[in-house]
């Protein structure tokens, strides 16, 4: 038996519209049957998620967050990604980890603003200067043509040292450049929130992805009031991510408030009513978006 092995350099190969092409594809299947498991020690965190999707395969992903890791020079994620056939359960694929996490991730976020954020968006705030902001960068330009991007992060020093190496602009404050964007998009491992609901104006879209952890959020609670709430799973996001666990604890919303998820596409629900909307997408990233990416990497792969 032959066991796959797919290098970050396959990269190379892979698309932005082909990917959210392959994640919407994937929510027509049956349901993904997801299980996660955390277990943590302080501010470091072993997360293992599962995924079958029938149909598609099976997939395992480990990941270890140590956000003190860079301190050392290390990389703060790392972890494993093991691919499975659906047809017999053996080995397929060990798929490179941070090349699945860096397209399912942006990939997640990117689906979500294609169905929601105004077609005419072009200023888009980046609130985080780390590698997924990055990424956010050609994502988001691979689908909003003459994105003008302008990044904010709580180290000023580093955020203008990546505002200057990509020829974008730093913000100095950032309620003037919430209030300025058309999408805002969230990656920080913030445990209070950053956004405020009063900044928010007419016709934004915000695409959340930082929290992971029960005791993380990027928004309050008047954001989430006054925007209409999407998750990418509900299975992975309502009971797991503070981001939706502590709105609904203060009474500030209820899981009815959530419009719909991905598996809602097919039917249409997924989507902007209107122009003067304010629109949220909790980007949860289950193992079922890991499973869907590892896929549509491994078949990219063998067609180069």
């Amino acid at each position: 038996m032959t066991i796959e092995t797919v290098p970050f350099e396959a990269e190379a190969v892979l698309k932005w519209h082909t990917l959210t092409d392959a994640l919407e594809a994937g929510h027509r299947l049956p349901r993904a049957e997801v299980a996660d498991s955390f277990l943590y020690r302080g501010n470091d965190t072993l997360l293992n998620r599962a995924a079958w999707i029938d149909g598609l395969g099976q997939l395992v992903k480990t990941a270890t967050i140590f956000p003190g890791n860079g301190a050392h020079g290390l990389a703060s994620i790392n972890g494993a990604v093991t691919l499975f056939s659906d047809q017999t359960g053996t080995l397929e694929a060990l798929v490179d980890f941070h090349l699945v996490t860096k397209w399912k991730t942006a990939g997640d976020s990117l689906l979500a603003a294609k169905k929601l954020a105004r077609k005419d968006s072009r200023k888009i705030l980046l609130v985080g200067a780390g590698a997924v902001a990055g990424t956010m960068i050609d994502a988001y330009s691979s689908t909003f043509a003459g994105a003008e991007f302008t990044v904010w992060g709580r180290n000023p020093v580093a955020a203008q040292s990546f505002a200057e190496g990509r020829g974008i602009q730093a913000a100095a404050d950032l309620e003037t450049a919430v209030r300025g964007a058309d999408i805002i998009c969230t990656a920080t491992m913030s445990k209070e929130p950053l956004i405020r609901g009063e900044w928010l104006q007419a016709g934004q879209h915000l695409d959340l992805i930082g929290a992971f952890r029960p005791d993380m959020r990027e928004v309050d609670d008047e954001a989430m009031k006054r925007a209409r709430l999407f998750v990418d799973s509900r299975a992975t996001t309502v009971h797991h991510i503070g981001e939706i666990m502590m709105p609904i604890a203060s009474g500030a919303i209820s899981e009815g408030h959530i419009a719909a998820d991905f598996y809602d596409m097919p039917k249409g629900s997924y989507a902007r009513r209107s122009e003067d909307e304010i629109t949220i997408a909790k980007n949860g990233g289950g193992a079922h978006l890991d499973l869907m990416t590892a896929t549509y990497i491994l078949q990219a792969w063998r067609a180069r």
